[in-house]
């Protein structure tokens, strides 16, 4: 055969023959694969029609917020941490109050009643002629009474006193707007918390929603013969990830509104109200708050500085109690029964000069203390002021973070509905597997919650960056 076809092929070579004087064909073109179309692009067969119990939604449940301004009713009505803060600046000022009283007047009465129940009778004598009733002895009732007026004239380290807890108020009140601060970026957390995973258990049954049908779809083909047992197995399996993934979602959902409803200091479940405008209640939040120019200006950093000066103070005030003090003491006494020899009632008037020599050692001992703890105080400034300026920064940063991980999730998002739609039309026209079909879904499933997560993250970095710089006076 090759010999036959050697001289052929020769001939073809050779000039002024038919062969070799026939045109060569003209090259084909290189042809391109069509774009692919897009998941909107794609038009699939209406679905089966599927029932489920577990497709009925999560029930509403028994207390809705509707305002950013009801949320912080309830903080001031009902929070406990919040009210522990105020009752903590009522404890200052009466620190405050006590402080005065020691440079204030006291007054003091007392007043005793004795009944003598071992007496030696009296009797008569006789006193230079003349016969005298001796009473008896000790007397068988007597009373006395005393009130006594002392003023402090002269006290350094009390005066100081005065001025130190003045300033513990001023620490306390600003230690209550941090406070306030730290509640209002925590339910507003916990809020997003909650829209998060109202918007996730909704992502959870349309994705159970489609997994059912996409197992409807398999059982029918089965029945047909264009598909096998495997087929059906891989959708039921699909179907059960999806139920796992919505019961887990539905708990977390309890559980968001659950610890919404403890921030707010409602032992119960708390939502949000259907439809709320995420953008407005965050400008609410962040607009129930005032913006300060750097981290010294946070209420935080100034309760530690004011905490750091009242250390100082105290320090000081130690010293003092090394000075002489001075005070001023006026008695009234009366008693019975009255004295022959002895004005009844008395009134004196004291200037009282105390001199601290030695108490063993005691002052000594509550200086090194004092001391210390204004080292102590001045370590916290320092180590709270270098966490929140990371915090700031890290604040800004997650925010930048979190739109580019928006971003890439919403591509994301994209890519995996395209897939799963071109998935489930190549498979209903018997040229995809249900493997393939069960892993696009999958993936089309986890994309969606990753996008709402995602969506949901910028919202709390967006808080996050602003009340990580600002002071809350609500």
């Amino acid at each position: 055969m090759r010999k036959a076809l050697f001289p052929l092929a020769l001939l073809a070579l050779l000039p002024g023959t038919a062969l070799a004087q026939r045109p060569a064909p003209a090259p084909t073109p290189p042809t391109t694969a069509p774009p692919l179309p897009s998941a909107a692009q794609i038009t699939l067969p209406p679905p089966p029609d599927v029932s489920d119990p577990m497709l009925a939604p999560v029930p509403p449940a028994k207390r809705i917020l509707a305002s950013w301004q009801e949320a912080l009713t309830y903080l001031r009505a009902r929070s406990t941490d919040l009210k522990i803060a105020l009752d903590q600046v009522l404890q200052a000022e009466a620190q405050t109050r006590i402080a005065l009283s020691q440079y204030l007047p006291s007054i003091q009465g007392t007043g005793t009643y004795t009944h003598q129940l071992i007496t030696k009778p009296g009797g008569t004598t006789i006193v230079g002629g003349v016969p005298f009733q001796s009473p008896t002895l000790p007397v068988l009732d007597a009373w006395s009474g005393n009130l006594q007026l002392q003023q402090t004239l002269l006290n350094a380290q009390q005066f100081d006193q005065i001025s130190i807890d003045e300033l513990s108020e001023d620490a306390a009140k600003l230690s209550v707007d941090d406070q306030k601060r730290t509640l209002a970026l925590s339910v507003a957390n916990q809020i997003v918390s909650v829209v998060t995973a109202e918007r996730s258990a909704e992502i959870n049954r349309v994705g159970l929603k489609v997994a059912l049908e996409q197992l409807e779809i398999a059982k029918r083909k089965q029945a047909l013969g264009a598909a096998n047992g495997l087929d059906v197995v891989r959708a039921q399996q699909n179907a059960a990830n999806a139920r796992a993934t919505l019961v887990s979602g539905d708990e977390s959902l309890r559980e968001a509104r659950e610890a919404l409803g403890l921030a707010l200091g409602i032992p119960e479940e708390t939502s949000v109200a259907p439809g709320v405008d995420m953008a407005g209640l965050t400008q609410s939040a962040i607009g129930s708050c005032k913006i300060v120019n750097d981290v010294d200006a946070r209420s935080d950093i100034s309760a530690a500085r004011t905490k750091l000066e009242v250390a100082k103070r105290n320090l000081r005030n130690v010293w003092y109690s090394f000075l002489p003090t001075v005070n001023a003491q006026s008695t009234v006494a009366e008693t019975s029964p009255a004295s022959a020899t002895y004005p009844n009632p008395t009134w004196n008037v004291q200037g009282i000069l105390s001199v601290p020599i030695w108490d063993g050692g005691a002052r000594y001992g509550t200086l090194r203390n004092a001391r210390a703890a204004e080292d102590i105080a001045a370590q916290q400034l320092e180590a709270l002021r270098r966490q929140a300026i990371i915090q700031v920064e890290q604040a800004q940063r997650q925010l930048t973070v979190a739109q580019l991980a928006d971003r890439v999730a919403t591509e994301q998002r994209d890519l995996a509905a395209q897939n799963d739609v071109m998935t489930q039309t190549a498979y209903m026209a018997g040229q995809g597997t249900s493997l393939e079909l069960v892993t696009a879904s999958e993936a089309h499933r986890q994309a969606e919650l990753n996008l709402a997560l995602s969506d949901f993250n910028v919202v709390k970095a967006r808080i996050l960056a602003v009340l990580a710089l600002a002071t809350c006076p609500w």
